[in-house]
């Protein structure tokens, strides 16, 4: 009953966004710090996953966009319609003398559910994979060890199924996908779906968080 209501609330949603919405910008290269690095991740909807990371100490920035398809520039309604074969990610910037490449892969795993193919909770499709698009051969070999070590381990019921790809480009999302959390607490699906996933986050990683 849960996941229908979402789904529903979901549907409503983006059928009235989708009606404003306007091409992605073209595909960011970001100049970043020296001293900082970039980690690619997605996880399902990148509203959850840009709203758990951007609570992280050493986390500088958190944008929400498209990464691992075939069309440039694609907006929303494109990608939704999984024909593109991007997924929703997040690109993170973060400070490594802050916090690790390893401590960003404990948080990604932990906070979705890696064992379900093209799928998280109502939200089906290949643009909600779950996907590590590494940016260098060190994060490949971290991510790549990490998902064998999890399988090993038997740490989920079912095998991870998460995608390790090399990150080839990023195309930030639509502004109103920026901040989405912040800006929309009492959005329903705000509400139901991510304040519940940030509540357990804070408890699990509270160690982990900003001031």
């Amino acid at each position: 009953m849960k996941a229908l209501l979402i789904s529903l609330l979901c549907a409503l949603f983006f059928s009235c966004s989708a009606q404003t919405q306007d091409k992605a910008d073209t595909s960011a290269t970001i100049e970043i710090d020296s001293t900082m690095k970039q980690a690619t991740f997605g996880a399902g909807c990148f509203w959850c996953v840009e709203a758990i990371f951007q609570e992280l100490e050493g986390v500088q920035s958190v944008q929400s966009g498209y990464s691992g398809g075939k069309v440039d520039n694609p907006t929303y309604r494109e990608v939704c319609s999984g024909l593109t074969g991007h997924a929703e990610v997040v690109q993170i910037t973060y400070d490594p003398a802050k916090i690790s490449f390893e401590e960003l892969l404990e948080v990604f795993w932990q906070t979705h559910d890696p064992t379900t193919l093209n799928q998280q909770g109502a939200d089906k499709g290949t643009q909600y994979r779950s996907v590590v698009f590494y940016h260098d051969e060190e994060q490949r070999e971290l991510a790549e060890y990490y998902k064998k070590k999890l399988n090993d381990e038997k740490a989920f019921q079912n095998p991870v199924v998460t995608e390790i790809s090399a990150f080839e480009k990023f195309y930030p999302a639509e502004d109103y996908h920026q901040e989405y959390f912040n800006n929309n607490q009492n959005q329903p699906y705000c509400q139901i779906v991510i304040q519940p996933k940030l509540d357990k986050f804070r408890k699990v990683f509270k160690e982990k968080l900003k001031d």
